[in-house]
């Protein structure tokens, strides 16, 4: 199992509900913070205890059978260090919702570190509600970092935050179950034979992302009209019987059952199957992209800490460990010569490779969503709503 596998009972039928609930919040102007006036006493050498939430099951583990060791325990081993290691990120807005007040208010989250998806990195570094990096504390962020991920646009220095891992949104298909995969998105919705066999996805960002790609317009930039034509699409889709189901991480059961064939997926959930069936699959107008990122909150206790986390995952040899497990893409370069020794049928499977370590080809495929103000979020949120149900 992997992170985007296991969180169906914990984020499935959430996500919309609880996303159009917060959404005003981060419209109230006193909820914005200067970070520079919310920094607490470090801790770290008198205490060095580190608090950490992240998504379940996105980490190695210790396996003493094997005589394994996991990443954690060498941290922890090397810095002399305690981490208080919490898989409570089980949805963006969920998690969200469970910090927001003490964040909007300037107060301790008691955490050091979470790690959270591109665009709720973004929104919270908006709101002033993340600590800055001290660069000369993570050389090896700056160093190592993957080229595609160095500087997005929310954070071109990659002052606030560090990938923690990345990974693709595509298309995935049941070849036991259907010869021919769709090899675009209009054509998996659209296609006759795969009526009331299609599976997409209830994250707004990158169902909508492959429905404007298929319809030609660039999910990083498109307007109000674009965007209308793409939910057209999608409603028509649904309303059609295309579409069997809007869903979150149980998507991966339906397509091993056979309920849907041809689906919405994301790259670690396929490259991690051990169902030799499922497949997946580049649309040929490209794929969405994203990655979760490493954020220190304001009022952590322990940043020095924290960075040297930061510091260490960003070591090839220790990033690979990690990449090994996840079966996402690493955005630490040099990696490769680890995952020989550790993996080596990783770098003789070439489908495989790509989802793990893409080529700069396989990357030229990918495209990000466009960054939203609170007012259009709130209505493309409520438009897909609307569409999906959830």
């Amino acid at each position: 199992m992997r992170r985007r596998t296991l969180i169906t009972a914990g984020g499935t039928g959430l996500v919309g509900a609880a996303a159009l609930g917060s959404l005003p919040l981060f419209s109230t102007p006193d909820r914005h913070q200067d970070p520079a006036k919310l920094v607490a006493k470090d801790l770290s050498a008198t205490d060095p205890v580190l608090t950490i939430s992240n998504w379940p099951l996105y980490i190695d583990e210790d396996l003493p059978d094997d005589d394994y060791v996991s990443t954690l325990t060498e941290f922890k081993k090397t810095y002399g260090a305690r981490v208080n290691y919490h898989t409570d990120v089980t949805d963006n807005v969920v998690f969200f919702n469970k910090v927001v007040n003490q964040l909007g208010s300037g107060a301790s989250t008691g955490r050091d570190m979470f790690m959270l998806t591109d665009w709720m990195a973004a929104r919270m570094i908006g709101m002033g509600w993340i600590q800055p990096l001290d660069a000369a504390k993570v050389p090896n962020l700056h160093a190592n970092i993957i080229s595609s991920l160095e500087a997005p646009a929310w954070d071109p220095e990659r002052k606030y935050s560090a990938p923690w891992q990345a990974g693709f949104t595509g298309l995935a298909y049941n070849a036991k179950y259907l010869d021919k995969p769709p090899s675009t998105i209009v054509e998996l919705l659209t296609r006759s034979d795969l009526k009331g066999k299609v599976a997409v996805m209830t994250e707004m960002r990158d169902t909508m992302g492959l429905v404007l790609l298929g319809l030609g317009y660039d999910p990083s930039d498109f307007t109000q009209d674009q965007w209308d034509e793409a939910i057209e699409l999608l409603e028509k889709a649904k309303s059609s019987g295309q579409i069997r189901a809007f869903s979150g991480q149980e998507y991966t059961d339906d397509l091993t059952a056979g309920n849907t064939v041809a689906c919405l997926a994301w790259s670690g959930d396929m490259a991690a199957s051990e169902d030799p069936n499922l497949h997946f699959v580049v649309p040929d107008e490209g794929m969405m992209v994203w990655a979760d990122n490493m954020l220190i909150p304001n009022l952590a206790q322990h940043q020095a800490l924290a960075e040297k986390w930061i510091d260490y995952y960003y070591q090839p040899e220790v990033a690979a460990k990690l990449a090994d497990y996840n079966y996402y893409v690493s955005p630490v370069q040099g990696i490769e010569k680890y995952i020989e020794e550790l993996d080596p049928d990783v770098l003789e499977d070439d489908a495989l490779r790509n989802l793990i370590l893409p080529d700069d080809s396989y990357l030229a495929k990918t495209h990000g969503f466009m960054a939203l103000d609170e007012v259009k979020i709130r209505d493309y949120e409520s438009d897909f709503s609307h569409v999906s149900g959830v």
